[in-house]
């Protein structure tokens, strides 16, 4: 079980916050830490949230409290039982982080997937009006999408005037977000719905992405793709992006990954990616970003005083006295 000091919740939690997902004993931890640390570099003023499931081994919760995070154990969930091959097989996991609509003790969350690396301030996103889904629309053009009827068509939204989405077929998709990032607001009501709706919903390719995509369809708003960087967007649409105004990138390319990185797979010896890789490594390896080296920096004291008030702050030094 996750430590009690980590599932406590008071009156005086702030009412935003930051989340992630993480399952398994892999070394996905590491894209957790580093984002923890990411987001203290930006100065954000909001503590992060890891929704764990059980499986997650105890040295990596202790080393995820001792970055400041607020360890949140929930329950696997799993979609109907179906025939379906995932663009990727462990997209199955994925419908569990649909349980994140339960942490109803904040108003409103910022998701972001755990290999993620945030550059720059963002908790002006919070500010977007309320009773929206915001996200950053994805891309179809990788062969992850070589089973989808966009890419063999060659129609992608990123640049919907290239190929046009053929007359005799009707509209076009409506538009689709990444979900490796997006805003949101809690809801009981709406999280009972959704888990119900996953139910009679046969799973498709993206898993949980599309079930996301088919239930907020009617009240997705897009944001510019700074604020989700999907590698793949570099060569494929360059004429959309400006690296240099990038607040957020998403190492979800094959070979990405900056804790496994290589360097051989297809596009990876790019300079940009080299230098977003780079970028990664900087934050994680960056000692004086560790929680314990930042409590009595007067930039850090919005954070670790809403992580005081959840105790969570208390738990690390007793942690480190022992």
């Amino acid at each position: 079980m996750a430590p009690e000091s980590a599932t406590k919740t008071t009156e005086n939690v702030p009412k935003r916050a930051y989340v992630t997902f993480l399952a398994g004993n892999g070394d996905y931890v590491k894209g957790v830490v580093g984002l923890a640390k990411g987001l203290r570099k930006a100065n954000s003023a909001y503590p992060l949230v890891v929704a764990i499931l059980p499986d997650v081994p105890e040295d990596h919760r202790r080393i995820l409290i001792s970055q400041g995070c607020i360890v949140r154990e929930i329950k696997p969930f799993d979609p109907p039982e179906s025939e379906t091959k995932f663009a990727m097989a462990y997209y199955v996991i994925n419908y569990s982080k649909l349980r994140i609509w339960e942490f109803v003790e904040y108003e409103k969350m910022i998701y972001l997937d755990g290999d993620i690396q945030v550059f720059d301030n963002i908790d002006h996103l919070f500010d977007l009006p309320d009773g929206n889904f915001y996200a950053v629309m994805d891309c179809y053009c990788e062969n992850t999408w070589i089973n989808s009827l966009q890419h063999k068509i060659g129609y992608c939204q990123q640049c919907p005037d290239r190929v046009q989405w053929p007359a005799e077929l009707g509209s076009p998709p409506p538009l689709y977000f990444n979900a490796g990032m997006f805003v949101y607001e809690p809801n009981l009501a709406t999280y009972h719905d959704i888990l119900e709706t996953v139910k009679v919903t046969p799973p498709t390719l993206f898993a949980e992405q599309d079930f996301l995509n088919m239930y907020f369809k009617d009240i997705y708003k897009p944001i510019p793709p700074i604020y989700n960087l999907v590698l793949a967007l570099l060569w494929r649409h360059p004429e959309n992006i400006n690296i240099d105004e990038v607040k957020v990138a998403h190492y979800c390319a094959a070979g990405s990954k900056p804790w496994r990185y290589t360097g051989k797979e297809e596009n990876m010896q790019r300079e940009d990616i080299k230098m977003l890789v780079k970028k990664w490594w900087d934050i994680y390896e960056d000692e004086s970003l560790d929680l314990k080296n930042v409590t009595a920096v007067s930039k850090a004291q919005p954070v670790i005083q809403a992580l005081q008030e959840a105790d969570v702050v208390d738990d690390i030094e007793a942690s480190s006295a022992a």
